[in-house]
């Protein structure tokens, strides 16, 4: 374990370089588009220029939070948190997307305010080239930082590639406001300043959603557990694996939990080889830690036992709401049972043991009956 955890700590490192490296060249794009915009925007007394120059400063400071960030989540484990900082990534997320709505907010009254008392827009060529170098480097930044966004798992860095590329978006209205001015005489200054504050307003909702849900904890991604199960049940002696949970501690630190199913005559000695294997393996396939693999002991010598098995599973998932039967173990001689039952959202869960358990107990009237009911919470 102590392997895995160091292995985690120099991809943590590595990662954290890029953050910051990519997060540099966003600031040092953004300062200089900041200056450009703004002295352009006072020059030609355009509200929707001075706005988008907001936006871009905005982006600037959302970086600056975006390398802090990954400088504290990077700082390893200690005693008071043993799984590390990771998750302080999430709470400058937080702040980024706070920013951004503040930064839409203000903008959005002064557009508002530009329609009811505006003022004469004066562009000139140098305006226009200016405006134009800069969606094309807003273009470029964009994808540059999705692409290492991607690469590193940051979602900080893919919002703001992806709010980089938007930008451009932005800057072109800006653009093409400038051109109807010039050619026709019409000034949509104000009003693509409100639509231009809108999005940034949008967007800033929409960031801080999606951080609250990373620190509320969300629904394990089913495409990743399925992996997990794929490569667990890789190993011969494995008959099923199940119960999987995932602890997110921040972006690429992952936790898990996990129940196999095997022989009921293993010794304990080969369950401790096949644990340390199926770690090691979903370590190296995956980057998740599992610092706990349960086991439920699967029936193999009792003919009994598996007709009650065959005929308890096609009984319970015969209800909408059961969507799986596993950890199933009876003892013949002792007349005991206990099986894992997997229900849906869609039921109450006190509703759905109370009906198993009568369901179960007219079927076997003679066994103790031990029914666990697990949350669809993994698939």
């Amino acid at each position: 374990m102590s392997e895995q955890i160091n292995e985690m700590t120099a991809l943590t490192e590595d990662r954290e370089k890029t953050i910051v490296r990519t997060s540099i060249v966003g600031i040092a794009a953004n300062v200089l588009l900041v200056a450009f915009k703004a002295f352009v925007g006072i020059v030609s007394h355009s509200i929707a220029v001075i706005l988008d120059a907001v936006n871009n400063l905005s982006d600037a400071l959302s970086s600056v939070i975006t390398i802090i960030g990954a400088k504290l989540g990077a700082k390893p484990p200690n005693k008071k948190h043993p799984l590390g900082y990771g998750r302080v990534e999430y709470i400058s997320s937080m702040l980024v997307a706070a920013i951004v709505l503040y930064a839409g907010i203000t903008s959005l009254v002064e557009s508002v305010k530009k329609i009811f008392h505006p003022e004469q827009a004066d562009y000139g060529a140098a305006s226009l080239v200016i405006i134009s170098v800069a969606i094309v480097v807003k273009l470029i930044l964009g994808a540059y930082v999705k692409k290492q966004g991607e690469k590193v798992n940051s979602g900080a860095l893919i919002a703001s590639g992806s709010d980089a590329s938007f930008d451009a978006i932005l800057s072109a209205s800006v653009l093409a406001s400038a051109v109807i001015y010039l050619i026709w005489g019409i000034s949509l200054e104000a009003y693509v300043g409100v639509i231009i504050a809108g999005f940034i307003v949008k967007a800033g909702i929409e960031m801080m959603f999606e951080t609250l849900d990373d620190i509320i904890g969300q629904r394990s991604d089913a495409d990743i557990t399925k992996q997990l199960r794929r490569i667990i049940c890789e190993d011969e002696e494995v008959r099923g694996a199940y119960d999987i949970i995932l602890f997110n501690y921040g972006p690429n630190k992952n936790y898990g939990t996990v129940h196999i199913e095997l022989p009921d005559d293993m010794t304990v000695d080969k369950v401790d080889q096949i644990t340390r294997r199926i770690q090691l393996s979903v370590f190296q396939k995956t980057g998740v830690i599992l610092t706990g693999v349960g086991v439920y002991s699967f029936n193999t010598s009792n003919d009994e036992a598996a007709q009650m098995r065959n005929a308890l599973q096609k009984a319970v998932l015969s209800h909408s709401w059961a969507m799986q039967v596993h950890g199933f173990y009876a003892d013949t001689k002792s007349k005991t049972l206990h099986f894992d039952v997997v229900v849906s959202f869609d039921i109450d869960r006190n509703e759905a043991l109370e009906k198993l358990t009568k369901q179960v107990s007219e079927m076997y009237p003679d066994y103790n009956i031990s029914i666990v009911l697990d949350a669809d919470a993994s698939d």
